[in-house]
């Protein structure tokens, strides 16, 4: 992964150097590795969770001495394969309305209290639900806002105890019209599912046209359903009506699907071969037995 950093005009005669945001009060620590080289990249050549976090860049010339503000942030989320806890959000849903409650819990096979929800959003802060004043209620490794506002919105996920970061999601908090799609990627040959809701009628469910990456793909409709998803179907999705609005875009994911090829050919593989085994067994015991008559 490498992060590119450019002063406005020309980067020419400037360096760089690269920090991360440690805390919710502006406070930027210096990377130890950070590339203080002409052209500003920084590089990550073997990306691993620990270097998961929200970076920005400063640059400065030695004559004159000049130092430049701050970058924008940029967060950079690293996540493993089988992440060991899921991020759960009720309403499940990416996109919610603003006024209304948002429950957000760390839930691993356990059952363990040792998580806690945490979060970047475009203020610049990255804070703790058990010491900010977004959660209006803290329970174990729940929170609860009981009244969203769009300053909600910004990526959400679990930390460890040790400090380890996993499983985040893009969360926007939105009046008016939104799009209903699901928290987690959907896996290869399952179906999808997209609601346009809006937040002043009841029931919220909306007539309206969905579009994928700016084109129209279904017009005038309440849900749309897409079956067999495929990697092609990942994409920015949103919804639109013509006199309510349209709702934020929606990134979603498509993972691939366990091979029922492989796992069809490995039973096959044991069941041929354990009749051989359950043979070999039997013919160990009988010799064990037999040895055991000649010794008597």
């Amino acid at each position: 992964v490498t992060l590119i950093c450019e002063v406005n005009g020309s980067s020419t005669g400037w360096t760089f150097s690269w920090y991360t945001v440690v805390s919710g009060n502006g406070h930027y620590q210096l990377l130890s590795d950070s590339s203080r080289g002409a052209g500003g990249n920084y590089t990550v050549s073997s990306a691993a969770l620990k270097h998961t976090g929200v970076y920005v860049c400063r640059a400065e010339t030695d004559t004159p001495v000049i130092y430049t503000t701050f970058s924008n942030t940029q967060p950079l989320w690293v996540t493993g394969v089988s992440p060991p806890v899921s991020l759960i959000i009720s309403p499940s849903r990416t996109q919610h309305f603003t006024s209304v409650s948002l429950s957000l819990s760390c839930k691993d096979q356990r059952n363990s209290d040792g998580w806690r929800v945490r979060r970047y959003t475009d203020s610049g802060q990255v804070e703790d639900c058990s010491s900010s004043l977004w959660s209006s209620q803290t329970r174990g490794s729940t929170c609860t806002n009981s009244y969203t506002s769009t300053a909600d919105t910004g990526v959400y996920w679990c930390q460890s105890e040790s400090g380890e970061n996993y499983h985040p999601v893009n969360i926007t908090v939105h009046s008016g019209v939104i799009l209903e799609s699901p928290v987690h990627p959907v896996t290869e040959g399952d179906t999808l599912t997209l609601r346009c809701l809006y937040q002043f009628t009841t029931p919220p469910n909306l007539r309206a046209d969905f579009y994928k990456d700016g084109s129209l793909i279904q017009n005038q409709t309440t849900e749309m359903i897409i079956s067999n998803v495929s990697k092609s179907h990942e994409g920015f999705y949103y919804c639109k009506h013509p006199e309510r609005g349209e709702s934020p875009k929606s990134w979603i994911s498509v993972t691939g699907e366990i091979s029922q090829i492989s796992v069809l050919h490995t039973l096959s593989s044991v069941l041929t071969v354990c009749p051989y085994l359950l043979v070999t067994v039997v013919l160990i015991f009988k010799c064990y037995r037999m040895r055991g008559k000649i010794a008597d």
